[in-house]
């Protein structure tokens, strides 16, 4: 069984009919007992992320998420989900997230402006780069990850951001190109983030979706 948290800020249909139309038993939850029950965790997230922080934390889910980790159990962090799993976030203003991938979370469209790029609309002719960057990317990945095992260099997915994982090589295994190098996929050890959204992916989507359930 596939535990899905919710804690109010999860895009959870989508992400559930995608699951079960692979065939995985599922179950949105926001108790301990399933968490501690399931055989893999998934911890969706859409809006900002204070917000979001503070209701993972009331949920009173957060020590049992780090015990489940521990046992080994793999967990994948989706879009927001994905940004709370880094150390920390810089999204109008600075808040600590769970510290299980290395690096921080900063906006896009700073990020662009630092590198001298354009990040709004332009009816001058020029290239422009909107931001929320929302759109298919391809994805550029690790071979030799096991999330990534039924697709192809060059896939595309589907992301809706304004902001990303920074600084966190070490942790990085999948990016996408966007005036910028998004991150788009982390992991430690058996904790996994994307920051696209494998549900709303199409069939590349649904292939990063029955790797994780097959690990």
């Amino acid at each position: 069984m596939i535990a899905i948290i919710d804690y109010g800020v999860g895009n959870l249909f989508s992400l559930t009919a995608s699951l079960n139309y692979l065939g995985a038993e599922t179950r949105v939850t926001a108790d301990a007992a399933d968490l501690e029950r399931a055989d893999k965790i998934i911890l969706p997230g859409v809006g900002a992320f204070e917000d979001a922080i503070r209701k993972l934390e009331a949920t009173g889910l957060v020590d049992t998420i780090r015990e489940q980790i521990a046992k080994g159990k793999p967990m994948l962090g989706i879009c927001l989900g994905m940004q709370l799993l880094f150390e920390e976030s810089h999204e109008y203003g600075l808040y600590k997230g769970l510290g299980l991938i290395k690096g921080k979370v900063v906006s896009i469209d700073e990020e662009l402006k630092a590198e001298g790029r354009e990040s709004f609309v332009s009816f001058a002719g020029k290239e422009t780069l909107k931001v929320p960057h929302i759109g298919w990317n391809s994805l550029k990945f690790k071979e030799d990850e096991p999330l990534f095992r039924y697709i192809n260099q060059g896939d595309c997915v589907y992301y809706v951001h304004s902001f990303y994982g920074k600084d966190c090589s070490a942790g990085t295994i999948a990016t996408s190109e966007y005036g910028i190098t998004i991150t788009g996929a982390v992991r430690n050890g058996n904790v996994y983030g994307t920051q696209f959204h494998p549900e709303k992916s199409g069939q590349t989507g649904l292939n990063i979706l029955r790797a994780f359930i097959d690990m």
